[in-house]
């Protein structure tokens, strides 16, 4: 069953929607939102805001274009479909041929920022409402905070140096400038949010403490502050609150969300079937005949290869549909589909091919936290205990205990791992970026990879258009 905090997003989401508009000012969001909603005669609480906050993660954005700039464009997934049907821009990402044009990269890049203005406005509203309950209050706030700091990590890993809304619509602040201000919001966060544990039921699925927690780590991993990462991922593993999935494959099923190892993830709707994020299973399952959707973002033969070369079969086939299988749940995937493989993680047993679904996309997670952990310990010289964390998320998928304690060949297969294991859950292009290997491991599949140019997405044509005096990335 969803929570009842989820239903309600839905319940006040579309008048919040209506007063926000669909303005082309990008980065000015803050003033619009606030102007419609003071004029509206309908008062609304705080909390209409923080969930109309959440809602922002179920947006159409987040099921095609998101796929394009966070796997489609790695080397786990290809464009996949038809020969001839694009996707609007998706073969540009497959291809590594986009452009600051680019539709994909313009919806992210609008959305995130459209994202942070309703975060911001939520936190001004909270706080000048005159809420009694300090400690509600307070909560709000901070589960706001968490939901703005996660838009500007996923826009400063993507395009480095941006606006900080608040403080300048035409300069982008340095990079460094922008994880502050995402290391002060989530630091905010952790001290005011509840463990996952002292939510009502009916709130499940809100920020939590160790969802703060959790992101600030992979932040410090991002940053390479690996004493602050290995210590943040600490606090999430022994907090007593989460433990791994025993079998990976349920992970993605409807009876483990919000579940033992769930940190954070987008709340599909209510017990009725409805849109959840918008399309996210459509267009990603299967296509052709016997098929039920688009069929975008299909896993890469070099990412099949991966699993089959670590005799990873449990990951694989949790992770892989493939052609004329039958599924946990008894579909059967015709031998007449388009393409041999799909992805398995997007896949939804209530799905029948219509836009509404009801999966819930997993954003956080413990075996993420296990393996920042271990990333963080090996660059501290601590094999031990980058191998007891590392090993604890092989164990569950019956592979063999790591034993090296070499820091290189360590390095190496911790970064294997995160591909094994998060597979199709949106961090692999940037884990390549992050890492150093995108242009090696791009240029051996034959995409143009240029030293550069490729590490950051270019800043929307349409956005240099509005605002001439903010500058672009370099190479594009």
């Amino acid at each position: 069953m969803k929570s009842l905090t989820i239903k309600k997003i839905y319940i006040f989401l579309l008048p919040i929607i209506l007063f926000y508009g669909c303005s082309e000012d990008f980065l000015d969001v803050e003033s619009r939102e606030r102007i419609e909603a003071e004029d509206s005669d309908e008062v609304f609480e705080p909390d209409h805001f923080i969930i109309s906050s959440y809602g922002m993660l179920t947006d159409w954005t987040y099921a095609f274009s998101y796929l394009g700039v966070t796997e489609i464009i790695s080397d786990n997934a290809d464009k996949g479909s038809t020969p001839t049907s694009t996707g609007t821009d998706k073969h540009f990402l497959d291809g590594l041929t986009h452009t600051a044009t680019t539709p994909s990269i313009r919806a992210v890049w609008e959305h995130w920022y459209k994202s942070i203005g309703r975060a911001s406005y939520a936190i001004e509203y909270t706080e000048e409402y005159g809420l009694s309950d300090e400690n509600y209050k307070n909560r709000l706030i901070a589960e706001a905070k968490f939901l703005r700091a996660l838009h500007y990590f996923w826009l400063v890993r993507a395009f480095g140096d941006v606006p900080l809304q608040h403080v300048d619509l035409l300069n982008r602040a340095p990079k460094e400038e922008v994880y502050d201000f995402i290391e002060q919001d989530l630091s905010d966060a952790i001290a005011a949010l509840p463990n996952k544990s002292e939510y009502a039921s009916g709130d499940l699925g809100r920020a939590t403490k160790g969802a703060a927690q959790a992101l600030l780590a992979k932040v410090y991993l991002y940053k390479e502050q690996w004493e602050d990462a290995l210590n943040y991922a600490n606090m999430v593993m022994t907090s007593g609150e989460y433990s791994l999935e025993p079998n990976y494959e349920d992970i993605w099923r409807k009876y483990s969300e919000n579940g033992v190892e769930s940190i954070f993830e987008v709340q599909a709707r209510g017990e009725q079937i409805a849109h959840g994020v918008q399309q996210y299973s459509q267009t990603q399952a299967p296509r052709g005949t016997g098929g039920w959707g688009w069929g975008f973002n299909i896993p890469s033969e070099d990412l099949l290869n991966a699993f089959n070369a670590e005799g990873d079969t449990i990951r694989r086939d949790a992770t892989i549909i493939f052609r004329g299988e039958t599924l946990w749940d008894g579909r059967e995937v015709s031998g007449s589909v388009e393409n041999a493989m799909y992805n398995e993680k997007a896949y939804s047993s209530a799905n029948l091919g219509d836009s509404d679904g009801d999966k819930n996309v997993r954003i956080l997670r413990l075996a993420e936290v296990l393996l920042i952990h271990a990333e963080a310990a090996n660059e501290l010289g601590n094999a031990s205990t980058a191998l007891s964390s590392l090993n604890q998320v092989r164990s569950r998928v019956n592979l063999p205990e790591v034993t090296t304690t070499d820091q290189g060949q360590l390095r190496q297969l911790i970064w294997k791992e995160r591909r094994l294991e998060l597979a199709f859950e949106h961090d692999r292009w940037f884990d390549l970026i992050r890492t150093g290997q995108a242009g090696n491991v791009m240029r051996t599949l034959g995409k143009p990879f240029e030293d550069g140019k490729h590490e950051l997405f270019p800043v929307p044509n349409d956005q240099i258009n509005q605002t001439p005096e903010m500058t672009q990335n370099p190479g594009w």
